[in-house]
């Protein structure tokens, strides 16, 4: 099924929306108030959580069938004043989702949506060459490279299981930093930082995965040249995801950094 005014891009910032965009043009863009993604040359459908249902009922009305959520989103600033009558009863729903964490509340936000009989897809299915399957993309792949990702897989799969990240660094066996809400970027500076100050075993790997049971449809991992950029300056040896389960941002411009930044890129199967 090819993207088009049936489907609407709901998009947060980073550069996930505009790849999007571009490779299934003719999507409606929406954004929430606040947020504004980097999409460009498209006047976008702006909407806010307290009129969540105004904005449901305007994307039915507009013959809208699919939704794809995509880009970063912080929990926005709530004006109780603001609420319109219908979505403040959806209020206690959503409020008892965020209080379950990030990944009960992105579900609880897909069932709303599902509940107006709009169908939610992952990006990966709006573009799939976005998700690289299992290989090694650049780099050479050792076996202490993977003996660390697979101690980093596991405690990835354990942070996962409370809701808490998708990344770890793990050099010879050692796990140096773990991703919690700063996100990946802060924990490849603390990495890089830790290393000028203290002794450190030298290499090792970023590994990114998606949670356990996590909902594929959105909040999907993603790493791109920003990611090469950071793991480099922290020392690393080479980035390793799971295969099939996140997003490469700019396929030939992230495996030009590892390039020239002399690391690997590896899809890890299983």
């Amino acid at each position: 099924m090819s993207a088009g005014a049936e489907t609407a891009l709901i998009a947060g910032t980073g550069g996930l929306p505009a790849l999007l965009a571009a490779a299934a043009p003719g999507m409606l863009l929406c954004e929430l108030d606040g947020f504004p993604s980097a999409v460009p040359g498209a006047e976008p459908l702006r909407f806010r959580i307290e009129r969540l249902v105004p904005f449901l009922d305007a994307l039915v009305a507009r013959g809208v069938s699919r939704v794809c959520f995509a880009g970063a989103i912080r929990r926005p600033k709530i004006e109780p004043e603001m609420f319109d009558a219908q979505t403040a009863l959806l209020v206690p729903r959503l409020v008892g989702a965020m209080q379950a964490g990030d990944d009960a509340t992105l579900r609880a936000v897909i069932e709303l949506f599902e509940d107006w009989g709009l169908v939610a897809v992952g990006a990966d299915e709006i573009a799939p060459d976005l998700v690289p399957g299992a290989g090694v993309l650049t780099g050479t792949v050792t076996a202490t490279d993977e003996a660390d990702a697979k101690r980093a897989a596991a405690i990835v799969a354990a942070l996962g299981s409370v809701d808490v990240g998708q990344g770890a660094v793990v050099a010879r066996g050692l796990c140096l930093a773990v991703e919690s809400l700063p996100g990946t970027d802060a924990m490849l500076d603390f990495v890089a930082a830790h290393r000028a100050l203290h002794p450190a075993p030298a290499g090792g790997l970023f590994f990114k995965a998606p949670k356990p049971g996590q909902d594929r449809r959105i909040d999907l991992p993603a790493i791109g040249p920003q990611t090469v950029a950071k793991a480099a300056a922290a020392g690393l040896s080479g980035i390793a995801f799971e295969a099939g389960g996140v997003l490469l941002l700019d396929r030939a411009a992230t495996i030009a950094a590892a390039v020239t930044a002399g690391i690997f890129l590896w899809g890890r199967a299983g």
